[in-house]
């Protein structure tokens, strides 16, 4: 791996989102998300609100800080385009990276114009908020891929993959669902919380409970699942085609599920305090991001599984001229 200029900036911006992506989940959690009332961009009809109350001081700045991670992706694009050839991959990634901050502002305004924010228990604010996490992750997942070839990393063979690629892209789908469960499941915590476990436990499974608590017993259901299953296909593809990047990784992604698993059982016992909450959607971004890296160090133009797929298509191309060499009777 190489660290230039751009690389360095790259992983910054990607480390700088991720803060913004927590502060974010501290508004939801502290019940901010009304702070600047129905305005959007602006905050209470004010540029600046200058006679603000602490929740608007905490959505203001929140505010604040996705613009600055819009501008940051903005200065990533043109440095991109600038920096590397037409066709390059950290172009691809920087283009991504562009598509999905956009798509994040647009989801963050959605909320607040159609007021699902503050005390909103609706469906429609339930589906917004797991959309909103879902794009967050591919927002995450495309400044990863950009830091990632920035700093070195080979662009990916995905032509004639078979099963691995299969198997990659449902692990990307389950944690996209995994996540979007686990922001339903918080924003049911911030909006119905229990006041002792026994409760909780009850709730979960009252037919007369509002939905977002009765859908907190998914949740840990599907990270189970998800987990086990990440790393079983990591184990297998490291048996078959193991790489030193690709090993270390999947060794980091085992660790982080682990942990992950033991907070998601710590923040039901505290009662999902706010500061667990954070921590339990950091272990999660960071779960995505790794398994990012993993799917493109394990898929990379120089790693076993793609050497191998040349060697058999250059393989089937010289039995191919054999055969019509021998039907032309010579």
């Amino acid at each position: 791996m190489k660290f230039n200029r751009f690389a360095t900036y790259a992983w910054g911006v990607l480390l700088y989102n991720i803060l913004v992506i927590l502060w974010g989940a501290y508004v939801r959690a502290t019940g901010s998300g009304a702070g600047c009332g129905k305005h959007w961009p602006s905050c209470q009809g004010e540029v600046i609100p200058l006679a603000a109350q602490t929740k608007t001081l905490i959505e203001f700045s929140h505010r604040l800080s996705s613009g600055l991670a819009l501008i940051a992706i903005i200065i990533l694009l043109i440095w991109a385009f600038r920096a590397y050839p037409k066709g390059h991959t950290v172009r691809l990634g920087a283009k991504l990276s562009i598509f999905f901050i956009v798509l994040e502002a647009l989801l963050g305004a959605g909320l607040v114009l159609f007021e699902l924010v503050a005390e909103n228990a609706s469906w429609a604010r339930a589906v917004a908020v797991a959309l909103h996490l879902a794009n967050t992750f591919l927002l995450l997942g495309s400044l990863t891929l950009t830091a990632w070839w920035a700093s070195g990393g080979k662009p990916v063979q995905l032509r004639r993959q078979g099963w691995p690629s299969w198997a990659l892209g449902f692990g990307f789908i389950g944690l996209l669902i995994l996540g979007s469960s686990g922001a339903v499941t918080a924003l049911g915590d911030t909006l119905f919380p229990a006041t002792s476990l026994a409760q909780g436990l009850q709730e979960k499974f009252s037919p007369t409970a509002h939905f977002l608590v009765r859908l907190r017993l998914f949740h840990p259901m599907i990270a189970i699942g998800v987990g086990s299953y990440l790393i079983l296909i990591a184990g297998i593809f490291n048996i078959l085609y193991a790489t030193l990047y690709t090993r270390r990784i999947a060794r980091l992604l085992t660790v982080l599920f682990l942990v992950q698993l033991a907070a998601g059982a710590i923040n039901v016992i505290l009662l999902a305090p706010i500061w667990m909450q954070l921590f339990h959607l950091l272990l999660s971004d960071l779960i995505f991001i790794v398994w990012t890296l993993f799917a493109v160090a394990s898929f990379a133009q120089d790693a076993p599984y793609a050497q191998s797929l040349e060697l058999l298509k250059a393989s089937s191309s010289s039995s191919t001229t054999k055969e019509a060499y021998g039907q032309s009777g010579h």
